[in-house]
């Protein structure tokens, strides 16, 4: 599963319509050209194509004030807003230790547009993931006496089960501040939004924009 998709869905349904660099200073507005594939190229790039699989509806709208050819602005469909909790899910609930945390990362961006009980729920079963993928490593990998016994390689197999370990604790942790009533989530209230309106200055921008950037 690619973060890509999820954080760009996310973006444009946040704004409710929006052009490829407002949804590109979103993402780096939260580091996620740092964390995770959402750099310029990919991100214009899952706009379009998902444009063309009918997840969003693009618009071609006026030239941009700094120049350039018309800009295309997004708006998310039935099917993409689909998509997007499909994906949405999956990112809280599945375990991959060869995937990195950029999935979980996304998801996690986006768990307030999901109601309480059910992000609790999602996250109840990512541990039920981390501990099964830990038992079936330490029943087959790692020796009782510890991964000296096996070499250096050991270190290997003891390095994914220490992630495994405190990945488990953030996400009870993470469990305990939601059900101790921490953020707003979907049915509660206005949700905290974490975008930019338009024009505002992004301190966190990887680059400035240049005329005939695309839309």
């Amino acid at each position: 599963m690619s973060a890509i998709r999820l954080l760009v869905l996310g973006a444009v349904r946040q704004h409710g319509r929006a052009h490829g660099y407002q949804v590109r200073n979103d993402l780096e507005y939260w580091g996620a050209h740092e964390w995770s594939n959402a750099k310029p190229g990919s991100i214009y790039h899952a706009l379009k194509q998902m444009a063309k699989q009918g997840l969003l509806r693009a618009h071609e709208v006026a030239p941009s004030t700094a120049g350039g050819p018309p800009r295309t602005e997004y708006e998310i469909t039935d099917r993409g807003a689909q998509e997007f909790f499909t994906l949405l899910r999956a990112s809280l609930t599945s375990y991959d230790h060869d995937q990195g945390v950029d999935v979980l990362s996304a998801g996690i961006g986006f768990i307030v547009d999901l109601e309480r009980a059910e992000v609790v729920s999602l996250l109840r079963e990512r541990i039920t993931a981390i501990e099964g993928w830990r038992a079936s490593v330490t029943e087959h990998y790692t020796p009782a006496e510890g991964p000296e016994s096996i070499g250096h390689i050991g270190e290997i197999m003891n390095m994914w089960v220490h992630s495994a370990d405190a990945g488990a604790e953030w996400t009870r942790g993470l469990i305990a501040r939601i059900e101790a009533g921490a953020y707003t989530f979907a049915g509660e209230g206005e949700p905290f939004i974490g975008v930019l309106a338009e024009g505002q200055e992004n301190p966190y921008a990887a680059e400035v924009p240049r005329p005939g950037d695309p839309g």
